[in-house]
């Protein structure tokens, strides 16, 4: 596998439309294409909203999101009737709560019938279970962070999501790539957080077991900084991307975790188009640089320059959708033109 500077998005653009969405993820990341998630379409395409459909005690109203769990039992065994049955359709992502997603899948359709070989992977993305949970409270205010029994289920309900994204998409016949967008991760290791490092390492291995042998490749994004070797301990992580632009000179610090990771086969991911931090007149050239010198401390600890070019993609720093337009775009672009730049320099 040389994957040597591909580029694909983290999910979210700032669009209505999203047939504008979907033109523009094929034209800046051709080989890794994306399903677009549309915040500004709607509500219910929010990063907690949107995977919400059929998980116990959450209801969208014209209010939004809400946590009301009546029967808690009741609703907890209609759930695992149906993950017990892998009834893939149950967790379905709903046209509603993703258009770009459908949208995606329908030029994927025409595109089967002319020319899909540009394609090397597709990428699906679910919200991770720490940033989904954190992000729900129960009636009294305490996130399901805290219930056990919830977070289990979240986690399921979470897990199948991704393996229906795998099922809607295997018509195509290209290999997939999942991610699990994980933002609260940033916190772990904060007194005010109920997370810990073993516990991470538990949850995203239980995340993980049902699409091991999928043949899809798992990857986790987190836009911040966080103990990056908990990432490659957990069972059935393929891929880390993270925030290069502003958090590489700490990454590389995980130099030992990073050679067994890559050892192992995985791969690493790096965010090296600011987001935040986007001007236009940033060049791939200054952003290749800050990569190879990245590569070059790597290497100076002992890991094989060409295993970590054959195991480079690269992405924005971190979802685009809370962005003006314009500036999303020029991020893609400037994503495109450094991902040519990468695979022809180093």
């Amino acid at each position: 596998m040389n994957l040597k500077g591909l580029a694909t998005g983290i999910g979210s653009l700032p669009f209505c439309d999203a047939q504008k969405a979907v033109d523009l993820v094929f034209c800046s990341v051709p080989c890794v294409p994306f399903w677009p998630q549309l915040p500004k379409r709607d509500m219910r395409e929010g990063m907690i909203a949107q995977f919400s459909e059929n998980l116990p005690g959450l209801k969208m109203n014209e209010q939004g999101l809400r946590f009301e769990l009546v029967d808690k039992e009741k609703e907890l065994e209609v759930f695992y009737e149906k993950f017990l049955e892998q009834d893939l359709s149950y967790f379905k992502l709903g046209p509603d709560f993703a258009e770009g997603l459908y949208t995606f899948y329908q030029r994927l359709k025409a595109l089967k019938t002319a020319d899909l070989s540009k394609i090397e992977f597709i990428k699906c993305q679910v919200t991770g279970p720490f940033t989904f949970c954190s992000g729900i409270n129960d009636p009294g205010g305490k996130s399901i962070l805290h219930d056990e029994v919830l977070m289990q289920a979240m986690v399921k309900g979470l897990s199948m999501k991704a393996l229906w994204q795998l099922d809607y998409f295997k018509e195509f016949g290209k290999k997939i790539i999942m991610f699990f967008d994980e933002p609260y991760l940033t916190s772990v290791g904060s007194a005010y957080t109920p997370v810990n490092r073993n516990r991470v390492i538990n949850i995203l291995s239980e995340l993980t077991e049902g699409l091991r042998n999928s043949g899809c490749l798992v990857g986790i994004h987190c836009c911040g900084n966080t103990d990056w070797s908990m990432l490659m301990d957990a069972e059935g992580i393929d891929i880390i991307n993270f925030d290069a632009f502003e958090f590489q000179e700490r990454f590389v610090l995980y130099a030992d975790d990073l050679n067994r990771f890559l050892k192992r086969g995985g791969i690493i991911c790096w965010g090296i188009v600011p987001t935040q931090g986007y001007v236009a007149s940033q060049t791939p050239e200054e952003l290749t640089r800050k990569i190879k010198s990245g590569l070059d401390i790597l290497v100076q600890k002992g890991i094989d320059r060409d295993l970590l070019l054959e195991r480079l993609m690269i992405s924005p720093a971190c979802g685009l959708g809370t962005l003006e337009a314009q500036k999303a775009e020029g991020i893609l672009s400037l994503l495109n033109q450094t991902s040519m730049f990468i695979r022809k320099i180093l």
